[in-house]
């Protein structure tokens, strides 16, 4: 499994990104790991705000910041050109610089020559060194549940996070499961799966949620979605190498075609728990959902409030929005889970 020796704290740098949902590995840390984000950098007061307070690289320095973290999450991947030269003088006042992104710092000629002149370090978080082994499908001893949505950046992180904390703070013997740059970030390991071959998904996965004791659970931070023409492939993986017993649907009930793609329509929560059921059951027989996260941050809370009850009683499943009502009910489903 990938660890990651990453200097804290952090200067999140969110650039000239004005969509929040691409600026999605900042908002994770800030709502994480608050303890660990000093601050901002922006380029200008269009750009996504945090609600940190605004530095510059040497001003973050100044006031003891040890990484510059890229805090976004293009399509793609790819790091602007255009802020090469922030890149740059940050490493020049003394800070590493931590990507998520596709693309690696250490392909970016011009950062490795600044970062060798003055001592810093460029960590690739997305990129492992070691290949992992293909999938065995080999049931393995211990509990995982894994998070998945019926598209991108709705929540299964935030709803993995909250759900390992609550399991622990119940006595739990539970571990989140980083499988993305923001997870690695926040938990200090992980693997991001969207970085390896698909081929070799399913036995990151395996690697990421190894044979445990039985009472363990592995809290498995999903990714992208079954029914996304983009990104299904990784979540295949995920779903058939964590075994999980336990699954949770995440969704954003304002949102009718996914986004980035509005030629495509959100699918129904009940076609997506048979179709996520039937796929996890090649590896697990006994996977089944034990709740729906919704994403209601555009509702207000009596609008919040109707539709989780009106999705529970649907799916006759607990309905829980993390921000809002907290993850108790699920966690109640995994206490009596046999």
């Amino acid at each position: 499994m990938l660890t990651c020796q990453i200097k804290k704290p952090y200067l999140l740098l969110l650039g000239d990104v004005e969509n929040i949902n691409n600026a999605k590995t900042a908002f994770g840390l800030r709502d994480w790991a608050p303890e660990a984000c000093l601050g901002q950098l922006r380029f200008d007061d269009c750009a996504a705000d945090l609600g940190l307070r605004d530095m510059s690289p040497l001003q973050a320095v100044q006031a003891g910041a040890k990484t510059l973290v890229i805090g976004i999450a293009p399509p793609g991947g790819q790091l602007p050109s255009s802020w090469h030269p922030v890149l740059r003088d940050s490493l020049s006042v003394g800070l590493d610089i931590a990507s998520g992104l596709h693309q690696r710092l250490t392909d970016i000629p011009e950062l490795v020559r600044c970062a060798q002149e003055f001592g810093r370090q460029l960590h690739d978080v997305r990129h492992q060194r070691a290949k992992p082994s293909i999938g065995t499908g080999r049931r393995r001893t211990g509990r995982r549940l894994l998070t998945v949505g019926t598209d991108c950046a709705l929540g299964k992180k935030y709803t993995a996070l909250a759900i390992a904390k609550a399991m622990a703070s119940k006595g739990f013997a539970a571990d989140f499961r980083a499988t993305g740059q923001t997870g690695i970030l926040i938990s200090g390991c992980g693997i991001a799966v969207d970085a390896v071959a698909a081929d070799f998904i399913a036995g990151a996965a395996e690697e990421l949620s190894p044979e445990n004791s039985k009472d363990h659970w592995d809290v498995v931070e999903g990714q992208g979605s079954l029914f996304h023409p983009a990104y299904a492939g990784v979540t295949l993986g995920l779903v058939h190498g964590t075994q999980p017993d336990a699954l949770v649907l995440c969704h954003d009930p304002t949102r009718k075609v996914l986004s980035g793609f509005p030629h495509v329509p959100v699918v129904s929560l009940d076609q997506a728990i048979s179709v996520y059921e039937a796929a996890a059951r090649l590896t697990n027989p006994g996977a089944r959902f034990v709740g729906v996260s919704l994403n209601t941050s555009a509702m207000n809370d009596a609008e919040a409030g109707e539709v989780m009850k009106q999705t529970s009683l649907w799916l006759r499943l607990p309905c829980v929005d993390p921000m809002r009502t907290g993850v108790d009910q699920i966690v109640a489903r995994l206490e009596s889970f046999t």
